[in-house]
């Protein structure tokens, strides 16, 4: 049986820093344990080849049960399965959210997590190329850069978004959320940067960190209400992990919500009906946030992404890293609130330089699409169990867009995106319309969020501070188990989450050391 001090369950983004950061100690044996595999295909480094990882081996490839809200569809809910997670198959959009989203967790008892105070751990972990300041580092282990390569339809969006009244924003991770700009990426001279790269792969090499691939964990092994060892199948067969100090679950907002369910931790009936017995009765599972994503699409006459991947485009990316390959397909973007005279976003806007509807399908005519993202929700959905075995895949039903309240922010979240749309930089090249609601009436604009909306691929939630761990990340009732992932947000911050887990992972591997010492 082997022995570990701390086994860290999944190699995404929260894994890969806490490996990093905990096996920094020589004196601790750590183990980092994925049910995926390694992170060696090209299409993981080009940043234009993202879309060609959903629905491979790389993805979980999840589905949503029928929504409500979106007329009984079911969605796909992609997220990465691998070494870097997530952060191996995303856009690589570095959006940090909203000050206020952060102040917002700690008057609602998330104590330690306010602004102020997370500030200096999204510093810690950032390199970014514009250099240091008052928001920004640049010794962090996760580089941060400005885009390579800028589509000219990008450039018209922006000027576009101008004049329909956004001001320009050179930093969304700045002194103001609100506007209109290009994003910062995830990325190292013109390659993505994944979780693994910044912080996993330079620290392999240690004696003390096992790094085991293929593992899929069936449950944490509880010796009265203290977690000592984990049961994993790989490689054919059973085996026991002992721990010594702490089992720390980094699975996602749907992972790790199934396998503390699956060890006993949950809402006592769920577990009744599938035999497990109760050692905590607990919401685990509920309180599942995302954001809504909607595009609206045009053809144009002005040559879109959809070209790119000519053998001079090759050329360029092999020897310089710029150009089309280096794009991560979103070259723009904006924050906005439909409430008159509010400063804090409540939609992202995403500019697509291509005629993609639905995010997993490839384009075949030349257009762009504005994406509109519901960034403040209240909606709420679950993740429970659909079997006992550990290998069947969890109930997910996101039940976004079920209150008037969302419906009606996303409906206006629309009309912005169709509003830039009809201005004149980019009505200079807009042909024709591919995919947009008949009218701006909101009958016709919720039909077709019915039809067309989905998830933006943010989960959140479901092992929330305050209603599963404490303001530690510690497990409620459990010693030796803490969850360190999107999971354990209160409510889901005000942009893209990988940014905010990374930081999430920086601040709790300091909780982790502090105690151990």
């Amino acid at each position: 049986m082997r022995r570990y001090d701390y086994v860290i369950v999944g190699a995404g983004s929260a894994g890969c820093v806490l490996a990093a950061r905990l096996s920094a100690d020589p004196n601790v044996k750590v183990a980092l344990l994925e049910a995926g595999d390694e992170d060696s295909v090209n299409e993981i480094r080009v940043p234009a080849a993202a879309l060609q990882l959903t629905k491979t081996k790389y993805d979980w490839d999840f589905y949503s049960e029928a929504e409500p809200g979106l007329g009984g569809r079911s969605v796909p809910l992609a997220r990465g399965k691998g070494i870097g997670g997530t952060s191996s198959i995303n856009a690589m959009v570095y959006i940090r959210g909203n000050p206020a989203d952060f102040d917002n967790w700690e008057r609602d008892g998330a104590s330690g997590w306010s602004y102020r105070e997370m500030l200096p751990y999204f510093i810690k972990g950032e390199s970014n190329e514009r250099g240091e300041g008052r928001f920004h580092g640049r010794s962090g282990p996760m580089s941060v850069q400005d885009a390579r390569y800028v589509h000219p339809l990008s450039k018209r969006f922006i000027e576009a978004a101008k004049q329909a009244g956004h001001p320009y924003n050179e930093d969304f991770n700045g002194a103001t959320q609100i506007g209109v700009g290009h994003f910062q990426l995830t990325q190292r001279n013109g390659e993505r940067c994944s979780a693994a790269d910044a912080y996993l792969h330079p620290a392999r090499q240690r004696s003390n960190l096992d790094v085991i691939t293929g593992a899929l964990v069936l449950k944490v092994l509880l010796n009265g209400t203290r977690a000592t060892a984990l049961s994993i199948f790989r490689c054919g067969q059973e085996e026991t992990l002992q721990v010594e100090r702490e089992v720390i679950l980094s699975a996602g907002t749907y992972g790790s919500p199934q396998l503390l369910m699956l060890s006993g931790m949950g809402p006592a009936a769920q577990l009744k009906s599938f035999n497990i017995a109760t050692a905590v009765d607990m919401p685990v599972g509920e309180d599942l946030q995302d954001h809504v994503l909607a595009p609206v699409t045009y053809r144009t006459s002005e040559p879109s992404l959809l070209r790119a991947g000519t053998a001079a485009d090759l050329e360029l990316y092999t020897k310089e890293r710029k150009g089309p390959l280096s794009s991560n397909g979103i070259g723009a973007g904006a924050f906005l609130s439909t409430v008159p005279g509010e400063t804090i976003p409540d939609i992202e806007l995403y500019m697509a330089p291509l005629l993609i509807d639905d995010l997993y399908s490839p384009p075949r005519e030349d257009g762009f699409g504005i994406a509109a993202s519901l960034l403040k929700i209240s909606s709420r959905g679950t993740v429970t169990l659909r079997s006992a075995r550990p290998d069947a895949k969890p109930r997910i039903l996101t039940n976004v867009l079920t209150t008037p309240e969302d419906q009606r922010t996303m409906a206006n979240g629309v009309r912005a995106a169709m509003h830039i749309a009809r201005q004149n930089k980019l009505a200079e090249v807009r042909v024709s319309d591919a995919s947009v609601p008949k009218s701006e009436r909101e009958a016709d604009i919720d039909d077709y969020l019915r039809n067309r909306a989905m998830t933006d691929r943010h989960p959140a939630g479901t092992c929330g501070m305050g209603r599963v761990v404490d303001s530690e990340l510690r497990v409620l009732g459990i010693d030796g188990l803490r969850v360190v992932d999107a999971s354990v947000i209160p409510t889901i911050p005000r942009g893209n989450l990988n940014a905010v887990v990374l930081a999430i992972a920086e601040k709790a591997a300091d909780m982790i050391l502090h105690n151990a010492t």
